[in-house]
């Protein structure tokens, strides 16, 4: 079925565009005509026309909230041209009104985000897919607003617990850089006219400083090609199933990741058991929103153990990149029949361990950058001292 653009006019003489989805032009006009809209112009749609913007994770979260709210107590129609209006961002308003134009044609709400490219993530849809099936949709809608806010607050927390050292990190690289460049060599020229032999500290500094003035172009030029020939070789398969391995393996960040993920993927698998959604149509739509190929991998080979009928908490043992928190509360919630409320108490519990070990190891980490940072300072200006402390005590000696 094609989709057309129009302008038409209604019985009151007001112009109205949308986009209307058809067989053929033909019925199309008739569509419209079935409306009382007389059609002033009417054009097969752009493909581009699908897909009119893009959300933002805040935005999704926001309209989500506000959809949420105002489809207990009015029509999703009324709701969707109500949060278009007011819209701030074009993207944004854009996307709300022709979700509202699809629906106001016939689709269902979900069957409307889908025809918005991708905007609305492949698992947003079918929870909301799943609330129309049910009848519950104001309540999927409420459980996702409240899925995307906790992960707009757990991104948050870990940005702001990452600016302080980050910010500290580049300060110390642009001190020592500066001392390299503008202090070490403006030295180095005192101690030529010496013509002593200099400490080998001090040699090892004015050799370093050499390199970094002669050469610092070149090895920045270098870095930079280095860095683009690593992001390309991570677009491919191996390259980055190896280095998705390998961050998983590493002491701290393979750790967040892991917490990370299980409770996020909890969180998800709770609030679609809820709503009805099946576990295994659950698992695969996860799968596909998980930037770990590893993870994927073993969300994937969960959701083919499950459907030759393992459980939930067994296919998770067999997947070993869970933590066994999360692993005992499924099996609980598997037994007890409350999967759904046992999931989201653990997807509260690795949420609160994961903001502990992060500010744990920011808390360690900017110590010892200061320390680091001290400690290369204290190097380069004993480097200095000690040819001027060597000369002094040759002239009193």
């Amino acid at each position: 079925m094609a989709a057309f653009d129009y302008a038409a006019l209604d019985a009151r003489g007001r112009t109205r565009t949308g986009t209307v989805s058809a067989a053929s032009e033909r019925e199309a006009r008739a569509r419209l005509a079935g409306r009382r809209l007389v059609p002033v112009r009417l054009s097969p749609a752009a493909p581009a026309a699908r897909g009119r913007g893009r959300f933002r994770a805040r935005d999704l979260a926001l309209v989500t909230r506000q959809l949420a709210t105002l489809a207990a107590v009015a029509p999703v129609e009324e709701a969707l041209r109500t949060l278009g209006q007011q819209a701030e961002r074009a993207a944004v308003r854009r996307v709300l009104l022709a979700t509202h134009a699809a629906v106001v044609e016939g689709f269902r709400l979900s069957e409307a985000m889908a025809r918005q490219g991708r905007a609305f993530p492949p698992l947003y849809r079918a929870m909301v897919a799943a609330g129309e099936g049910t009848g519950a949709l104001p309540e999927i809608l409420e459980r996702l607003a409240d899925l995307l806010e906790r992960q707009q607050q757990v991104r948050g927390q870990l940005v702001a617990a990452l600016v302080y050292p980050a910010a500290l990190a580049v300060t110390a690289l642009a001190v020592l850089a500066a001392l390299m460049t503008f202090v070490v060599p403006r030295v180095v020229e005192q101690f030529d006219s010496m013509g002593r032999s200099l400490p080998w500290l001090t040699r090892a500094v004015i050799a370093v400083s050499e390199a970094f003035t002669g050469w610092g172009p070149l090895l920045l030029a270098l870095a930079v090609a280095a860095a683009l020939a690593a992001g390309a070789a991570l677009r491919r398969p191996g390259p980055r199933l190896r280095f998705d391995a390998a961050m998983l393996a590493a002491p701290l960040v393979g750790r967040l990741l892991r917490d990370l993920h299980a409770a996020r993927m909890a969180r998800t698998l709770a609030i679609m058991l809820a709503g009805g959604l099946p576990l295994m149509e659950g698992l695969r739509i996860t799968a596909g929103t998980v930037g770990n190929r590893v993870l994927r991998q073993a969300t994937t080979r969960m959701a083919d153990d499950i459907r030759e009928g393992a459980s939930l908490a067994s296919a998770m043992r067999r997947a070993g990149a869970f933590p066994p928190t999360l692993l005992y509360m499924a099996a609980s919630g598997e037994d007890s029949g409350r999967l759904a409320p046992m999931l989201e108490r653990a997807a509260d519990y690795l949420e609160r361990e994961f903001n502990t070990y992060t500010a744990t190891a920011m808390n360690l980490l900017e110590p010892a950058i200061i320390v680091a940072m001290g400690a290369l300072v204290a190097l380069i200006v004993l480097a200095i001292l000690l040819p001027i402390l060597q000369f002094n005590t040759m002239v009193l000696g």
